[in-house]
């Protein structure tokens, strides 16, 4: 199955590359997923851009957006041990490790869709006048390029698609090349929870090449980075 999510569908590279996982721990061939390079990630930030634009998340209801993300934490539990197993893969930590990282991963994804779910009314600002009303609101952002680093992959990958998602935001996300498979499982969940499509997207590959391109789009609105 291919390993790039664009627009909802999940694609093989535009140029046909490939690259081999290897646990670090003993040097066995984890998988060969899919290399993309910047037609993919352009086409990425296309669909994030579309679907920021013209599609229906960013003008979801904040409670709505909240319950996605529960039920992304309950995905994550119900798939615990498949998402720790990938992680211990391509990291060759300890198993046991991956899956407390588990149930810190679907606590961030809880921690976000309650504070969500909540609400924001926006903060009042006195102005000293009796008939005038100062309130300060958020909007989303818009695209953001999602960088994370090889260690601790899923965590530091909820970090930025949790609150990203929350607060209305489209995204592309760029792990690393090293340890793609549970940004993959993520997506999937993703998916089945009802995100609409274009709005998350992944695309695997080389910092150099698939990362600069993100970060060079002028179509990308914000940019988190984590890594050297």
């Amino acid at each position: 199955m291919p390993e790039l999510f664009i627009d909802g569908q999940w694609t093989a590279a535009a140029e046909g590359r490939q690259r081999e996982i290897r646990c670090p721990a003993d040097g066995t061939l984890v998988a060969t997923v899919d290399e993309g390079g910047p037609q993919d990630a352009e086409a990425a930030v296309a669909a994030a851009r579309a679907a920021f634009d013209r599609g229906p998340w960013p003008g979801t209801p904040a409670a709505e957006r909240g319950r996605l993300l529960l039920r992304v934490a309950e995905l994550l539990e119900r798939d615990k041990d498949a998402f720790a197993r990938a992680e211990s893969l391509d990291t060759g930590k300890r198993l046991v490790e991956s899956a407390y990282d588990m149930d810190d991963i679907a606590n961030c994804f809880r921690y976000f869709g309650n504070l969500v779910a909540a609400g924001d009314a926006g903060r009042v600002v006195d102005t000293g006048l009796a008939d005038v009303d100062s309130r300060i609101v958020y909007e989303p952002v818009g695209v953001c390029a999602l960088i994370t680093p090889w260690n601790y992959p899923l965590l530091q990958t909820a970090w930025k698609v949790a609150p990203a998602l929350g607060a209305g935001n489209t995204f592309v996300l760029k792990p690393s090349e090293l340890t793609p498979h549970t940004a993959v499982l993520l997506m999937r969940l993703l998916a089945e929870a009802g995100l609409p499509d274009g709005v998350a997207n992944l695309v695997l590959g080389a910092g150099g090449v698939v990362g600069a391109t993100l970060t060079e789009d002028p179509r990308v609105d914000l940019v988190s980075f984590t890594g050297g």
